[in-house]
């Protein structure tokens, strides 16, 4: 029976398919991405502190930002 090679014996190598760039017209790099984009289709991860409620500060940020609809992702809670 052959012997079993261990894993940090093995050899690795990183294959690449092909080379690629992305068209600028469908996004763009994420450290590039303005600022309302982020809020437009992202998430933004707050800090609560103890206080106010998770509905408060939905409704804060939904305020402050301009948007149609905020949510929450579970409790906010400290």
């Amino acid at each position: 029976m052959p012997r079993s090679v261990a894993p940090w014996e093995l050899q690795r190598k990183l294959l690449i398919r092909a080379e690629d760039r992305t068209n600028p017209k469908y996004g763009c790099r994420p450290e590039e991405r303005p600022a309302e984009d982020y809020i437009r289709h992202g998430v933004i991860n707050l800090d609560k502190t103890a206080g106010p409620t998770s509905h408060e500060v939905a409704a804060w940020v939904k305020r402050i930002l301009k948007l149609q609809a905020v949510g929450h992702g579970g409790t906010l809670e400290a």
